[in-house]
């Protein structure tokens, strides 16, 4: 199995389990808990991604592409 195989199941396999934007709000959670992430740089991941995320939904439901 090659690289880009593996990785396309891991993707499919995490999409699966849990949406990218709970996966990125629990990694900047995780990493604020183990002192990797200062709590304001939380905020702005946070409020950035799932903000922008949000908006991509929205223009996606509204164009009818889902």
């Amino acid at each position: 199995m090659s690289n880009e195989q593996k990785e396309a199941l891991l993707d499919w396999g995490i999409s699966k389990l849990t949406s990218r934007k709970l996966l990125v709000w629990i990694t900047a959670t995780a990493l604020m808990v183990v002192g990797g992430l200062e709590s304001a740089d939380w905020v702005v991941i946070s409020g950035l991604y799932l903000g922008g995320q949000s908006v991509i939904d929205a223009i996606v439901k509204l164009k009818g592409l889902e």
